[in-house]
């Protein structure tokens, strides 16, 4: 059964000289399905993906899934230990990236609860960043 939410999201993206945090606050949509938690929302203005809706599914306690449909379609796969080929839209066409999962950290229950994921993103075997996702989903909404 889906459940309205309220998701917080926090992303801290860090290259060699730079750091940048973007916070993100909306409603969205949980549910459990085949023991993976899913956590949805449409993108907006703001994120720069309006049109696009986002959905994360969490698979145990070692892989997390972010798929972008809609006006912007991407999917990104951080599993730890794993280096994934995954395509990103970056809204003029696709872009192969290598995402490496470095860690998830998962207590996600029925009622909601947190999930933080850090991960090595390069483009063409090209290092370019450490990337880390902190996510609160608080029912409500």
């Amino acid at each position: 059964m889906k459940k309205n939410v309220l998701i917080s999201i926090k992303g801290i993206y860090s290259s060699e000289d730079d750091q940048d945090i973007v916070e993100l606050f909306t409603i969205g949509q949980y549910y459990k399905k085949n023991d993976s938690y899913y956590i949805s929302y449409e993108e907006s203005e703001v994120t720069g993906f309006e049109g696009s809706r986002t959905t994360l599914k969490v698979d145990r306690e070692d892989m997390v899934t972010l798929e972008r449909s809609g006006a912007a379609n991407s999917q990104l796969i951080v599993q730890r230990g794993v280096r994934h080929q995954c395509y990103y839209d970056v809204g003029c066409g696709d872009m192969m990236v290598g995402i490496l999962g470095n860690r998830i950290k998962n207590s996600l229950t029925d009622k909601g609860g947190n999930l933080e994921f850090r991960y090595s993103l390069d483009i063409n075997s090209v290092y370019t960043s450490e990337n880390e996702m902190h996510i609160h989903v608080k029912e409500g909404g």
